[in-house]
């Protein structure tokens, strides 16, 4: 394998208002707002904030038909603020809003799993779009697959290809190659697995959509930038994605500043790196390399590790070949590497983005953050949650919040904040903290409890995918929402 090169895959253009992606344009990156959509003022300040910290391109979600007919008035007074901005209408349920948003934005975004396809609705979007130069995004989500791809894949990444599939093969019987596509999860190892199964379908086709990346619900703060960074990076070293998004709990425009840093890391490895799928673990089955079955951090290092550094402008590849070269292929191995930055967030995200792939794929045996300008604290903090992120130790609560939008009917931020201080002691649990009904529920399904905004003051609580609480006062929901965990036996702290 050549270690010195690094090369996107190839992908066709598409054209979103004055923003390209895909073909050899610049990787774009992208956010959404958490504005209620109908009220115009509130949403074209927030577009503007957020594309003033470097964004091409905004999202908004079209629910209803007061939201659709809303890009009416946001399109033409953004426009006249001199922005240029890129705008996306976000589709659920209803094909009709499609139809209505598709007069104003830039792109429409719809579900395969909510998005109704009888009698020509989709043939019909299409036709609008092509007609108005509108690009579509078609964007399938872990946990909100039509219920015939569950029946037949079950929730599974194959269930959330064989979904995006379709739609692919409608688009290209309608000759519209304007078309993005993303296979999103709060699961870094569904997400991963799903998109390389994506890309491995489209190219047996002979399929070269652009493709958006995201691990939706990342949850906030370095935990939040560390499970994105897991997630995009691991992709990124293959050459995947067009443009991206960083889905954290807090302010919008937080979003654009971690997305660019995960940009400009892989932009500066130099020359052209293509993926051996060969070499790669079989993507059906996760499996460890070694007998280790529980990675460890660079306090826990024994004379049984080797401990392989990397030097290079492409330490994923290094590392894998070094490790695949072993003359004993079970030989524990932990990565390290030296981060000189003195940012607690750079060093995050740059090393969450190097070491996540080798962890995802059951390669590596541990981390070994080299930060001479961070604390032993942060180091320990930075591995610990690049293990989780990977899903191979688990050593914290860990929060699947989405980042709100303007279907969220509560402060979802503050909100987080108060769970997290009331549970974050806890052993190993997943909670989920999701704004809306719409896609709360399924996006929520690998978590052990969730707490779901259900209506403006109220909120349904589940155990995995069974609802406990319905409707409840919010003022009593957290409280209530501890009470089940101990009723349930998982009051464990750490």
């Amino acid at each position: 394998m050549n270690l010195t090169k690094f090369s996107r895959r190839e992908s066709i253009e598409v054209t979103i208002g004055s923003t390209k992606i895909g073909g050899s344009n610049p990787i774009a990156v992208q956010s959404m707002t958490n504005t209620a959509t109908a009220d115009v003022a509130a949403s074209v300040a927030q577009i503007e904030r957020i594309a003033d910290v470097g964004a091409p391109i905004v999202r908004l979600t079209a629910q209803g038909r007061k939201e659709g007919e809303a890009f009416a008035q946001i399109m033409p007074a953004l426009r006249s603020d001199g922005y240029k901005t890129a705008i996306v209408a976000d589709i659920h349920f209803v094909p009709e809003i499609a139809s209505i948003a598709a007069d104003y934005v830039d792109k429409v975004r719809i579900n395969p799993g909510n998005y109704r396809t009888e009698g020509g609705e989709l043939e019909a979007l299409i036709e609008k779009c092509r007609t108005r130069g509108v690009a579509l995004r078609i964007g399938v989500n872990h946990g909100s697959l039509a219920r015939d791809m569950v029946d037949k894949y079950g929730d599974t990444p194959q269930g959330m290809v064989a979904s995006a599939m379709l739609f692919l093969r409608r688009c290209r019987a309608a000759e519209f190659d304007q078309v993005v596509v993303s296979m999103k999860s709060s699961n870094t190892r569904v997400m991963v697995h799903a998109y390389r199964l994506l890309v491995e379908a489209m190219d047996r086709e002979g399929m070269h959509y652009p493709i958006h990346l995201g691990v939706t619900e990342a949850g906030n703060g370095i935990e939040g930038r560390i499970k994105s960074a897991v997630g995009i990076g691991a992709l990124m070293a293959d050459g995947i994605g067009d443009t991206i998004r960083v889905s954290l709990t807090e302010a919008p425009e937080n979003e654009i500043p971690v997305a660019k840093q995960l940009v400009e890391y892989f932009a500066s490895r130099n020359g052209e790196f293509s993926v051996a799928y060969p070499e790669r673990y079989s993507p059906t089955e996760y499996r460890r390399r070694s007998n280790v079955q529980t990675p460890i951090i660079h306090s826990e290092v024994t004379d049984d590790f080797i401990v392989i550094d990397s030097l290079s402008d492409n330490p994923t590849a290094e590392w894998r070949a070094a490790i695949l070269s072993l003359e004993c292929e079970k030989q524990p191995v932990i990565i390290r590497r030296k981060y000189n930055d003195t940012s607690l967030e750079s060093v995050a995200i740059k090393a969450a983005a190097d070491m996540g792939q080798l962890m995802l794929d059951g390669l590596a045996d541990g981390v070994w953050v080299d930060a001479p300008n961070l604390t032993e604290e942060q180091i320990t903090n930075i591995e610990l949650n690049i293990l989780q992120a990977s899903r191979v130790r688990i050593s914290h609560t860990e929060y699947i919040a989405c980042p709100s939008c303007g279907r969220t009917l509560y402060d979802i931020e503050g909100t987080l904040a108060q769970i997290k201080a009331k549970t974050s002691h806890l052993k190993g649990l997943k909670i989920g903290v999701m704004g809306c009904i719409v896609n709360g529920p399924g996006e929520m399904a690998d978590a052990d409890y969730g707490y779901v905004g259900a209506a403006a003051g109220k909120i349904t609580l589940y155990k995995g995918r069974e609802v406990v609480c319905r409707n409840i006062p919010q003022e009593q929901a957290l409280d209530r929402l501890i009470e089940i965990i101990k009723e349930n036996g998982d009051w464990t702290e750490c």
